[in-house]
Order: structure tokens, then sequence, then C-alpha cells
């Protein structure tokens, strides 16, 4: 069985894609066939001299430079993976993986783990891409490796908890069988159908008292460290890479639970307060690690909650609910090609899940073959049980086999957690060759017939969904006294302030306000209470949120139509709840801006973040009706107000992290500046007329020309006008010298972005970054500009200058400063002189700028400026040589000086773990908080969310992971800076 498994391996390896890129294979051939002669293994050298091998190997290699490497690092596993069935090559590799459980230490642990990981990805790759194994198998071998990966972790933290004194038994004969411990795997992990670079969900729970614990010691502690010491284990990245990132989210109320919940708190949780969500979710629950007698009854207790044999209509209600809310979520847009969401975009694969979970959800309760947990099977049993057509079930069947095989194909290449596919067509071409089509466009083709057949069904879902359940309970609010049992029902909903709310909203009855004054409005309202209360006990302070939208609405100058949208888009209930419970700022702002609201009800609202061409076309369009001068800037601050709050709310409702919300700012804000930049001309032409050719252009700098913008950054811009003749003049009765002219345009450019008008202001604009700084004139010629970088710039503005993007100006003007920035940050420079004035400048600025808050997360030691002050100074020391790291955004930076080699690679992962985490929390205060973050201050609301932004289960967490991590971004500014500079 062996030998026929492995031949038809080493067969179907002709199967292999054709690489895409052929140098790279070229190149990496050479490599492999040195480190073969190096070896000296004649087995292997003779395997790869079989064409269809070699073929394999050069598919591996122009296709995946994650899995190339692996190969380069491990040439000789390809003789073990080659030369037997790809079963038996993974049953082995499990059994060294239960093996790593008897480890000396941690650092072995995870060492071996890692390793194994490599294996397994390289093991599955060569299996998938050459059909050796179906998806299933693929999906299948992936889970039984996190499986094996989970329960050695277990294995080896619970000895080590006995060999350390706090777990009173023999290390030797400890066993995760009856210690109470339940490890859920969840998602796809539960399913069964891990996808190739897949995090896996998990979900911990404990049996209180199972296990002798040492004096002192109780069990939260102890499953706490233990569930920490966990993830650690498989998400640590070390030198040898990573296991599996992990996600603890799933876990009930997960901003305000411990890691490891205990059984007893989990089973009252699910029975009082679990959402059809966590139903849905819990449909492919199962135990993987642990003691799993004691997960497999937890599950089988929780089948009543799951499984509803009656399921009433406030239920099926909600799960029409569920169906309408999977929108608001990133990622789904139309059905596309370049840049698509696989997963959550239009036609994707989250579509096709939900599809069949819904119907689970509905009719499982009653036919237990509808309570499996992979998706094509039950496909199939739906069809079978005439839930849906036997065609539906094959076309979804067929679509969703071939968008994960497209998820891993995209996963394989650089082994990122990503559903999206390339913007470029380069990068498409890359995607069409790696799934075996001849070009793009027949890959194209493919996809989108997929996507629109998925799509098509899922539409059909539910046509006719009603609005969101009503919550059951009395909610009476006539009269003059409190109801008790409304009382109650508030109470139920998690209010404490029950009788102040009855006598306010008594109040919104009355048509005392503007908002209900119209008999309209107050029936609207009375329709929407239900829904609005469970809405506003969802937020982390319900009473804070219900005081917040009490002044929101009783600051209403009308209601009908707003009450009117809320019930037609219910959703919006849970987006205003948020708003009132988290974001004072954005809540302050709605109530002076409530039509900002008609934003939200757009269909397109929660896609993907509008792209530079599309508000390129929605400001121009805004714009074209302004009459004069005076429209022009009020028209665009109406327009940049929608956008800002669109961008705020995406950000709050973490549809859109750092990465998305930065650069979204940074466009919004570019092409504002480009749209105002030819109005400030026309003004200053009305009196000076023009400057016969002359031209100008806008130089984006800081956070807008790294396009990590925030809600409050300002503009930081630098204005550079270049002429035919360098003495001429304005061509208007008023003359003025070209130098006064543009001088002239670069002010008004800056009172067009920052004039307080009717409708507010736009930014503030920081100019200080001009060449010679305030001291110098305020817009600058080309050739003074190019001047001034070659012999009078400091080293802290060509620092400046890493960041310079061209924003607005004539293509041939842009290209010329373009590069002319580039041949100065790829100037040969001093490394020692460069650190030394680096750190010269930092020493400086911690003088003017002292703070030990961890959350002055920009200027305190280890913040943001000593990571940007690192990337910078290795832009320009490493400039000349590799010109590709000389990115504008730091993260990207940095991922390119780690890939030159420039920075070990561990230093750099950390550097950007640090930056991303200090981006995603400052773009939340930023919404969040009028002026400075004050944890002291901060509602629970607005914790839990800075804790979801960066990734931690709690708020305490996640201070205390800020500061270990500026704690380390300072040691190794410290160690790169400090060292260089002597």
């Amino acid at each position: 069985m062996s030998e026929e498994g492995a031949r038809a391996l080493r067969e179907l390896a002709a199967n292999a894609p054709a690489p895409y890129d052929e140098v790279r294979v070229s190149r990496e051939m050479e490599d492999l066939d040195a480190a073969l002669a190096r070896i000296g293994d004649p087995t292997l050298t003779k395997l790869l001299d079989e064409k269809p091998v070699r073929r394999l190997i050069a598919s591996i290699f122009g296709n995946s430079p994650f899995l190339g490497r692996i190969i380069r690092l491990h040439p000789e596993w390809l003789s073990r993976l080659l030369t037997r069935a790809p079963e038996v090559a993974l049953d082995d590799l499990l059994a060294r993986v239960a093996g790593t459980a008897a480890s000396e230490t941690q650092a072995e642990i995870m060492a071996e783990l890692r390793t194994a990981k490599s294996e397994a990805a390289l093991l599955i790759a060569l299996a998938d891409v050459t059909g050796a194994w179906p998806l299933e198998k693929v999906t299948e071998a992936l889970t039984v490796f996190a499986d094996a990966a989970v329960g050695a972790s277990i294995a080896w933290l619970l000895r080590n908890a006995a060999a350390r004194g706090q777990l009173l038994r023999d290390p030797n004969d400890v066993s995760a069988e009856g210690s109470g411990l339940v490890i859920l795997g969840m998602g796809k992990y539960g399913a069964g159908e891990l996808n190739y670079s897949s995090d896996i969900d998990l979900v911990v729970f404990y049996e209180p008292g199972q296990l002798p614990l040492k004096q002192g010691l109780d069990d939260s502690d102890f499953f706490v460290r233990l569930t920490k010491d966990l993830v650690k284990l498989l998400q640590e990245r070390t030198a040898e890479g990573y296991v599996f990132r992990t996600d603890l989210r799933l876990r009930p109320d997960p901003g305000g639970t411990p890691v490891a919940v205990s059984l007893p708190a989990a089973e009252s949780y699910y029975e009082s307060r679990g959402q059809n969500w966590e139903r849905a979710a819990f449909i492919k629950a199962r135990a993987v690690a642990g003691d799993m007698a004691a997960g497999t009854r937890f599950l089988k207790m929780l089948t009543p909650y799951i499984w509803r044999k009656n399921l009433d209509f406030a239920a099926i209600d909600d799960i029409h609910s569920m169906k309408r809310q999977i929108h608001a979520v990133g990622g789904h847009g139309a059905v596309a090609v370049a840049g698509h969401n696989i997963k959550l975009g239009r036609g994707g694969i989250r579509e096709i899940e939900f599809f069949v979970q819904t119907q689970q959800l509905i009719a499982g309760g009653r036919d237990h073959d509808l309570r499996g947990k992979q998706t094509c099977a039950m496909l199939d049993e739906l069809a079978d049980k005439q839930w849906i057509a036997p065609e539906a079930a094959a076309e979804l069947k067929e679509a969703y086999r071939f968008l994960r095989t497209l998820e891993h194909r995209l996963q394989m290449i650089d082994d990122e957690q990503t559903h999206s596919l390339p913007s470029s067509d380069e990068g498409l071409d890359h995607v069409a060759c790696f799934m075996g089509f001849k070009d793009r466009a027949e890959f194209a083709a493919a996809l989108v017939r997929r996507l629109e057949c998925v799509r098509d069904h899922y539409a059909k879902l539910f046509e006719t969904a009603p609005p969101l359940s009503e919550e059951r309970g009395s909610l009476v609010f006539t009269g003059t006294e409190d109801d008790p049992d409304t009382l109650e029902t508030l109470r139920g909903l998690g209010f404490h302030r029950a009788s102040e709310m009855s006598e306010a909203i008594r109040a919104w009855h009355t048509g005392r306000f503007p908002a209900t004054r119209a008999t309209r409005s107050r029936e609207l309202l009375t329709s929407l209470m239900p829904a609005l209360l469970r809405a506003l006990s969802r937020t982390s302070n319900p009473d804070t949120a219900f005081d917040r939208f009490d002044k929101f609405l009783t600051g209403l100058p009308a209601g009908v139509q707003l009450f009117s949208m809320l019930y037609s888009n219910p959703s919006l209930l849970d987006l205003l709840a948020g708003i009132c419970g988290t974001a004072p700022r954005l809540a302050n702002y709605l109530s002076q801006n409530p039509r900002v609201l008609e934003a939200v009800v757009d269909p397109d609202f929660f896609k993907i973040l509008p792209g530079r061409d599309e508000l390129h076309e929605s400001l121009a369009a805004a714009l074209v009706h302004a009459a004069d001068y005076q429209d022009m800037l009020d028209f665009a601050r109406v327009w940049a107000r929608e956008h800002r709050f669109r961008l705020g709310v995406r950000v709050l409702t973490s549809s859109a992290d750092a990465e998305e919300a930065g650069p979204a700012y940074a466009t919004l804000a570019s092409e504002l500046v480009a749209a105002l930049a030819p109005v400030a001309e026309r003004k200053v032409a009305e009196k000076h007329g023009h400057v016969p050719g002359g031209r100008f252009a806008v130089v984006a700098m800081g956070k807008l020309g790294s396009e990590e913008m925030s809600a409050s950054s300002d503009l930081d811009l630098i204005m550079i006008y270049d002429l035919e003749d360098n003495d001429a003049a304005s061509d208007g009765e008023r003359s003025v010298s070209a130098s006064q002219y543009y001088a002239r345009v670069c002010q008004q450019l800056i009172n067009a972005l920052t004039a307080p008008t009717a409708e507010g202001k736009l930014y503030e604009v920081d100019m200080r970054l001009r060449p010679s700084g305030n001291a110098g004139p305020i817009a600058t010629a080309f050739e003074s500009f190019v001047a001034y970088q070659e012999s009078e710039a400091w080293t802290w503005e060509h620092m400046a200058l890493t960041r310079a993007r061209v924003i607005y100006g004539p293509d041939e003007l842009r290209e010329r400063i373009e590069k002319a920035i580039g041949a100065t940050l790829r100037r040969p420079r001093d490394p020692a002189k460069i650190a030394a004035d680096v750190a010269d400048m930092r020493a400086r600025i911690a003088k003017e700028r002292v703070s030990k808050d961890p959350w002055e997360m920009k200027h305190v030691r280890g913040g943001l400026v000593d990571i940007e002050f690192i990337c910078q100074y290795l832009q320009l020391i490493h400039g000349h040589e590799h010109p590709e790291i000389l990115a504008k955004h730091t993260s990207t930076s940095l991922k390119r000086i780690a890939a030159a080699g420039l920075l070990p690679a561990e230093m750099a992962d950390m550097l950007i773990r640090a930056v991303e985490l200090n981006h995603n929390l400052t773009q939340v205060i930023r919404i969040c908080v009028e002026g400075v973050f004050d944890p002291a201050e901060a509602s629970p609301g607005l914790k839990s969310l800075l804790a979801r932004a960066g990734d931690a289960p709690d708020f305490p967490i996640l201070e205390a992971e800020l500061i270990e991590s500026q704690r380390r971004v300072l040691e190794a500014f410290e160690r790169i800076l400090t060292a260089s500079a002597g």
C-alpha cells in the first residue's frame, strides 16, 4: 500500500501547476542541487532526477516562496516525503508530534512543534497541488495535525505544572483525561475543515475541583495561566516560526470573561444569555484536547440550546436577523476578481457556510441527520431531506471546493491568513498560474461564475426577512407610574436604573420633544422600542448607552425620517447603540449631525472601504454643483464629514483595522487636497492671473504621506513649484513674482483646508517639514528643493522624506519630484553618523516630551516615534543597496527590511506587531475620545473595544502587553541605534 501510494504521488507530481516565477525556479534549483551534493543522499538525488518530481519541486519554487524556504532549509525532508505514501508520512509526523509532550523544556517543545508544522505544511502542499488528496483530505490533514499539536501541548503543560508543584500529582502519571479541562475546537477547526494558513478557534472550559492543586492556588488562576501558556506554545513566533495563531474570542462574553471559563458559569451563560449566532457557532464545536469525556458531556448538555425541537417565531426572526447582519462585516462587495475577498465577499465561502447553517438551525432540532459539522456533507443531507434542491446542493458544493482550493493557494504563497485576491494584474497572473489556469482571463471567468452562482442561491435564502424579533416581556410605557413587569424586563436586559429609564421613555412618548411630537413618530418609536432596548442592552455599559441615546433623541429636530430609517434597517439600531455606548466623541457629533446616519443606510456601507477612484468620483460629484468658492469649501466639508463618519463607524465596529483605516483616511485627505488645490489657484488667479509655464505639486509628509492617518491627524504638506522661465511673473493686472504667486496659492490652499465655515473645518495643516522649516519659503522652487536636499538638509529632514508622497500635480512634475526624492533616499550614507544623528534627535524629543504614560503611545519611550526612527534609520543607511525597503508605510518597510536580511526576523516581527498594535489602538482612541485617553476615566465599553482592537482578552492584559511591547521596542532601539552610534 505504501509503495503504491508513493508511486502514485510521484506520478501525480506531473499534475502540479506550472511555476509562475521561472527566474526564481532556476536560482532555487541550482541551490537545491548544490545542497543535495553536500547531503550526499543517493536516494534523494535519484528521486529528484525523475522529471515529474523535478516539475513538482519547480512548481513549489515558482509559486510559493513560503514552501520554497522550507525546502531550502530542509532539503533532506524530500526523501521521506516523496518515497512514502502521503498518508504514511502524515501518520509518522503525527506520532512525532505526540512525542513532543515528553520534551524537557518549553523551548524544546516549541522548537519541535514549529519544525513539525513546517514539515506538515510541505507534506500537505505536495499532496494538495498534485491532486493526490482531494479538498476534504487536505482539510482533514490540517485539522488532525492541529489536534496533535494542541493535545501534545496540553499534555506537556499538565506534566510541567506537576513538575513545578502546582499540580499535586506525579509528573509521569498526570493525564488530561479526568482533569476537567475541556478544549473545544470551533469554526473550521471544529468542523475538520481548517484552511492552509488558518488560525484555530479554541474555547477553554474547566470543571472546578477536578485537579488537586497546591494550597492557595485556585482553579481560575491555574486554568487561565495554563490557557495563556497554551497560546504561547502554539502562537509565539520564534526562529522556527509558529504553530497556529490562536483565537479565544468565541468563549462566552469574551469582553467580560477570563480566557478559561468554568463549566458551571458556561452552562449558566448559555441557558440564560446565549445568542443565536452562538448556537450557529456551536454547530461545529468539537472536543479536541484535554478531558475528552468531559468535553463530550458538555456538548451533549448544550444540545437543547443548539438544537431546538420547537423553534419559536422569535428564534426564527433572530435567524433572519443573523442573515442580515452578516452583511455588517468587511468584504461584502459586489462580485469581482481583483482584490475580492473570497471568504467574506459577495458569493464567497461565508455565504455558503451561512446558507447551510441557517437551514440546520431551523431544521436540525427535529432531524438529527442535519446536525453535521461539514459543509459539503450537510449540503447533500439538506438535498436528501428536500430542504434545498439537488441542483443547488451540487452547485454550492462545486463552488465551495473551488473557493476553498483557491483560498489554500492564496495562503500557500506566503503563509498568510489572507482571503483576498491580489489587486494587481501581476498578482492575479500568479494566482491563476498556481490554480492551473492558462491565463488570468480564464481564471477570472471561472471564479466569477462560481461567485455569481453562490450569490444567487444566497439571495434566495430569506427573500422576505421580517424585522428583528421582539423581546418576550412586558414593555409598557403608558400612564404615569412604572409598570412592575416592565421594570423586571429592563433589569433582565441588563439595565440597573430601570425606574429612571422608564420615566425617560414615558417622557419620549409624551411628545414634549421635537422628535416625538408627530403621532407617526411616536407610533414608529413604540414599534422600535423592543429592538432598541435590546440593542442598548448588548453594549458593555447599557445604562451609559441609554443616557447618551436619550441625549441624542431629545436633541433631534425631527423623528419620523430617522425612526423610519431605523425601522427599515434594524442593524442601524445596533450601530447607534454601539456609538452611544462606546464612542462619546462620535455620539456627540451624531447628536449634532443626525443626517450622517443616512450614509449608513446605503447597502454598500459595510462593504470593502471605498478606493481612490470611488472617492475621487464621489467628491467630484459633490463639488460639481458648487456655485462659488464658498460653496466649494462647504460642500467639501459636508462630503468629508460623511466619509469620516463612515470610517469612524467602520473602526468602531471592528470592520476596518488600522491597516485599512489609515490608508482610507489618507486617501480621503489626499482627494480633498487634490480637489482644493486647483480651487486655491483659481482664487489667486482672480487677482494675479497665471504664471506662464508654471506648475506646482503638493507633497504629503508625515502620517498623510505614509498613509497611517487617524481620525484626528493633521496634514503635513510641502508645496513645490516649477518654472520654464526662472524670472517669470504672473500675467494678471496685479502681477507678482512666481515665488510670491505660489506662496499665495499655498496659503490659499491652507485656508481652504483649515478655515472654519458654517460646515466646520477640514484639517489642521503643518508646513514645518518644508525645506528650512518655518524659516523657509512656504512654497519651494523645484531646483531649490533638490539643491537643499543634496547639500543642506539635516538627517531628520531626510528621515521625514522617507514618507514623502506626491498627492497633487501634473504627471511630469510628480515624476521629477518622486525621482528627486528617491535619489536623495538612495544616497550612500555613513551608518555611524546617521545613527548618532537619529539617537541625538530622539534624545531631544524625549527631553521636550517627557512621558512615562504608556498611553502616550507616540512619544513614550518604546512608542511609535522609536519604531519609526528605527525604520527610517535603516531605510537611510540601506536604501542605496536595497531600494525596495523605501516604502512609505512603516509596517511595509519593516517587512521588506526583514526580507532583505537587514533586521533579525524575530525583531522585525516584534516591531511590526508593535506598530500595528499602536496604530489599531490609536485609531479607536482618536474616534472615541476627546483629548487625552485616561484609562481611569474610560468606560468599560471603550476598554473592551480597545482590548478587541489590540487582540487581547481584556483591558488589563492589553495594557500589560502594550507596556511590554514598549519595553522591547526601546530595547531594540538601543541595540540598533545607540550601539551603532558608538
